[in-house]
């Protein structure tokens, strides 16, 4: 996959996700011609396809294998221990550790929730586990962290490396904003920061049978509710986007070192009039 500019974008095949560069975004010397194009091309991948690679997103790479090794090594403590900074009750507030089974990702949605419905749609379990984290500053999304004694670095470390995205999603907004046409600090106006999610993700080893048979779900296909969704990638892969012009059919979305895969979300799609 080579660098796609503003004039590629438009005759890429959908089966090669793009690859824009928003180095322009980051540079002092670049001029206002080159943020243009960069912009412009950023937009065109996300109407053209929905899903964009990144590069020279803004978080380094040092930065990125931290926040993977805190990660994991939460991830690797006993159940017991991760579970005392559990996800409160309900739906309401995306906070704290989720554990496997707790979650159900779907796209479907039912006109009625009633319990028949959700039981149905639970039959078959999502095998993943997750963290949420939030802002200090959010009042109706209060952080749950992991006692001190039992990882005191997981705090410390994942509040930066949320602000540290959200840096590299201002970028990103920005370059959206000056490729629909508007003032690049339009759609900065509607995010202070306080009001992101980022959410750690861990898929424990499971046998393929039972996936394959039906019994256990990954994360199956869904669009998020969100601006955008910025995803950091390890090297294990599985990510997959469904092709825009062949509906039920999925391109792979492996990792690329030195990119983000960002998606366009609902709210983003709602703002943009579907552009």
């Amino acid at each position: 996959m080579g660098s796609i500019s503003g004039t590629d974008v438009a005759q890429a095949s959908v089966v090669n996700i793009p690859i824009v560069d928003l180095g322009p975004f980051s540079s002092p010397s670049s001029t206002a011609e080159e943020r243009r194009v960069a912009a412009e091309a950023l937009v065109r991948a996300c109407r053209d396809v929905g899903f964009v690679y990144i590069q020279n997103h803004g978080v380094s790479q040092e930065e990125l294998d931290e926040a993977f090794r805190v990660s994991k090594n939460f991830y690797d403590l006993p159940r017991e221990e991760k579970m005392k900074a559990p996800h409160p009750p309900g739906w309401a507030v995306h906070r704290g550790y989720s554990w496997p089974g707790l979650e159900k990702v779907s796209n479907i949605l039912s006109k009625t929730d009633d319990e028949e419905s959700v039981k149905q749609l639970r039959e078959v379990q999502d095998f993943k586990e997750s963290y949420e984290v939030g802002s200090d500053n959010n009042p109706n999304q209060p952080n749950v962290w992991p006692p001190g004694d039992v990882m005191p670095e997981w705090r410390p470390s994942m509040t930066s490396f949320y602000w540290t995205c959200f840096e590299a999603g201002k970028r990103i907004l920005r370059a959206l904003a000056l490729g629909i046409g508007l003032d690049e600090d339009h759609l900065l106006g509607y995010h202070s920061g306080d009001y992101n999610q980022l959410r750690l993700l861990h898929y424990p080893p499971i046998p393929a049978e039972a996936v394959e048979g039906g019994k256990f779900a990954r994360m199956p296909a869904h669009t998020d509710w969100s601006t955008m969704t910025m995803l950091f990638q390890d090297d294990c892969g599985g990510l997959q986007v469904e092709d825009p012009r062949r509906p039920g059919e999925f391109i792979d979305a492996p990792p690329i070192p030195g990119t983000l895969v960002m998606n366009v979300g609902d709210l983003l799609m709602r703002w943009s009039n579907g552009e």
